[in-house]
């Protein structure tokens, strides 16, 4: 990798323009091109130029890939290790992210090739991987499936177990009870037996839900607890 020669418009793009303002007598309104990334033919010619396009390559040189990093430039774009050790996706993902912080310029090749710097050179953009996949001509990574909703604090809702719990009663229901109350900072153990912290809660529920505040818990504050507004 050594400094890139500054590219340009051609003489001959250029006199084209003027002939199209000429002939067709309207205005060229000038506007930059639209943000894109160097193809991946481009990038394709420079690892042939580079490196005959093997990524695992070390000459002994210092400079290392398909890309001819070296270990400072390489690292300097966060990369680790070795980039000859490094996987072509890693590479491509390096590759890329020096381009958008330098252009081509790092490179001898793309002088030689006659590359020239688009709108993304330069702009220290990180790019991410699935962004730089199109380099090696790897498809982009699967979409993941969208993420199921996490159950309720405490599990999902049981079923009414069809007894009214009162103080002093102990019962695995109970538990599933004080651990949904959880959800809602009361900070049970879960030991299923109804005593003043369960009583609490219980109470809590009813107040905020317009249920009857008995104290017991019966079927409308089971449900609450699951379905309802919680305490606050």
């Amino acid at each position: 990798m050594t400094k890139l020669r500054r590219g340009g418009v051609t003489r001959g793009v250029a006199r084209l323009l003027l002939l199209a303002v000429g002939v067709l007598g309207i205005q060229i309104a000038v506007s930059t091109p639209a943000s894109a990334d160097p193809s991946a033919g481009l990038w394709a010619k420079l690892r042939m130029c580079e490196s005959s396009g093997r990524y695992n390559i070390n000459t002994g040189n210092g400079y290392f890939g398909a890309y001819q990093f070296n270990l400072a430039t390489w690292r300097s774009v966060g990369g680790g290790g070795r980039p000859d050790q490094a996987s072509p996706a890693e590479q491509d993902f390096r590759a890329l992210y020096l381009y958008r912080m330098r252009g081509w310029q790092p490179w001898e090749c793309a002088g030689k090739l006659g590359f020239s710097n688009d709108r993304d050179a330069r702009t220290k953009r990180m790019p991410t991987y699935t962004e730089s996949a199109y380099i090696g001509g790897r498809p982009l990574p699967p979409v993941p499936p969208a993420p199921k909703p996490p159950a309720p604090p405490g599990g999902p809702k049981p079923a009414w177990p069809g007894v009214v719990y009162a103080y002093g009663d102990c019962a695995p229901a109970l538990k599933a009870f004080q651990l949904r109350m959880n959800a809602f900072g009361y900070g049970f153990s879960g030991t299923g037996c109804y005593y003043e912290k369960t009583k609490t809660a219980v109470l809590d529920l009813q107040r905020v839900n317009g249920i009857n505040d008995s104290g017991r818990l019966g079927p409308k504050t089971w449900k609450a607890a699951w379905d309802g507004k919680p305490p606050r």
